[in-house]
């Protein structure tokens, strides 16, 4: 038994009060957790990759009617099957599955990583594979949160403990951090959104977890940033109320994208409750994107570089911007495994880039780069749909490699969330469990 005397010699025999002591016997766990995510993260990177170059190779080669027909049929096929797998096998690999870890953390449901992996694996690389216009990063979040729990059980981690929840969390921020290479946007991530406040024990299990997952994905898969600006000059002060205007309609269109998903999944849900036809028709749908520009469909990664680099015809983007916008409400919509991660930021660079080439129409020396701002409107959007704006922020920062950015990225960020905060719209993925937990009841 652990006596008042025994907790004082322990505190000053080894210097170790009792919550630095619970953070010393986490250390390990929290390791093998971020090992274990940055390996099944890497895969279903990998995986991903491979499925969509096998997709558009084979598909780019036909022509006309067979190639309308091959690209339709794939997305049916992948959409319907994927969509089975969920509803049959493991419900709570629907969409991302943040939610999900959300409501776990809250004690609200279980999480059954032994079902969940292999679904939420599979099922994401077939639709997300098939031409979804869906995001692996979610997923991963989802998964990195499994493994946590898979390690916890290996470790035989008392169940009702705060330790539990620590490396569930610390497993969800390791998988962030290996879908894009951004270790401290890991772990923010999990103070910020997942926990909402700060403790000790979460910090460091978050923070080692994320960094020993970064560390096995850039072996596994490589270690340059998710984009390369090498050559895209840093932004001039000159800049920051162009970045605050970008900030304010990022903002707005935030709110437009929670309003319009989560309309998606309730339009869905009343029109088929099949366990496979509507993602059967969201997989056509995302074909015939695909028919007509294979890089329109899928996670968008091609897409999002081609509007950092500033190669997309300015004539292109609204009807680009209008069709990705589409076709991730249909798709994440559904209810299928995949998140919005990538989407919403294809959709941020796809705006920023219109903007940037709208104010250098009107004045072109006030605009020298107008892909610069294809960057912010990532950060911009994403902070005014997850509501996360550290997280955003940090996240552009690592996944570009342009520190220099951070002051522009801070002033359009905060534009965003302060035009959220203002009209009242609540984070998406807050929102996406609040529903769930309705639906349940």
């Amino acid at each position: 038994m652990t006596t008042p005397e025994s907790n004082a010699a322990t505190e000053v025999g080894s210097g170790l009060n009792e919550e630095e002591v619970r953070r010393r016997h986490i250390l390990p766990k929290a390791l093998v957790v971020g090992l274990v995510a940055g390996v099944v993260a890497s895969a279903f990177r990998l995986a991903l990759a491979w499925a969509e170059d096998l997709r558009n190779h084979q598909l780019g080669g036909l022509h006309g009617w067979p190639s309308f027909a091959a690209w339709t049929s794939l997305g049916a096929l992948a959409g319907g099957l994927g969509l089975w797998m969920v509803r049959r096998l493991a419900p709570e690999a629907a969409g991302s599955g943040i939610p999900h870890l959300q409501a776990v953390l809250l004690g609200k449901t279980r999480l059954h990583w032994k079902r969940l992996l292999p679904v939420k694996f599979i099922a994401g690389v077939i639709g997300i594979g098939g031409g979804l216009t869906l995001g692996r990063e979610g997923p991963t979040v989802q998964m990195g949160g499994a493994s946590g729990l898979m390690v916890a059980d290996w470790f035989r981690v008392k169940a009702g403990g705060g330790e539990r929840k620590a490396l569930i969390s610390a497993g969800a921020g390791a998988g962030l951090a290996a879908a894009f290479n951004s270790p401290l946007a890991g772990m923010i991530f999990v103070l910020e959104e997942l926990q909402g406040n700060f403790t000790p024990v979460v910090f460091v299990a978050a923070f080692l977890a994320s960094v020993s997952s970064d560390v096995v994905s850039r072996l596994l898969v490589g270690d340059k940033p998710v984009f390369h600006l090498e050559a895209m000059p840093a932004m001039s002060v000159n800049e920051l109320p162009l970045a605050l205007l970008l900030g304010l309609l990022a903002g707005l269109l935030g709110v437009v994208f929670n309003k319009c998903l989560l309309g998606s999944l309730d339009g869905f849900d009343r029109l088929t409750r099949s366990k496979w036809l509507g993602g059967a028709v969201a997989g056509f749908v995302a074909g015939i994107a695909g028919w007509t520009m294979p890089h329109l469909s899928g996670g968008g990664g091609t897409l999002a570089d081609q509007a950092i680099a500033g190669e997309i015809a300015v004539g292109i983007l609204p009807l680009l911007l209008i069709a990705r916008f589409v076709l991730t409400m249909t798709c994440y919509g559904c209810g299928t495994a995949g998140g919005i991660f990538a989407p919403l930021l294809v959709l941020g660079a796809l705006g920023g880039l219109l903007f940037g080439h709208g104010i250098a129409h009107l004045s072109p020396a006030w605009m020298p780069n107008p892909e610069s701002f294809a960057v912010l409107g990532m950060g911009a959007l994403f902070t005014a749909i997850v509501r996360a704006p550290l997280t955003g922020i940090v996240l552009m920062v690592e996944m570009t490699g342009k520190y220099d950015f951070m002051l522009p990225l801070l002033a359009s960020c905060l534009a965003a969330y302060g035009v959220t905060e203002w009209l009242g719209s609540a984070p998406i993925y807050d929102q996406l469990r609040q529903r769930a937990e309705r639906n349940a009841a």
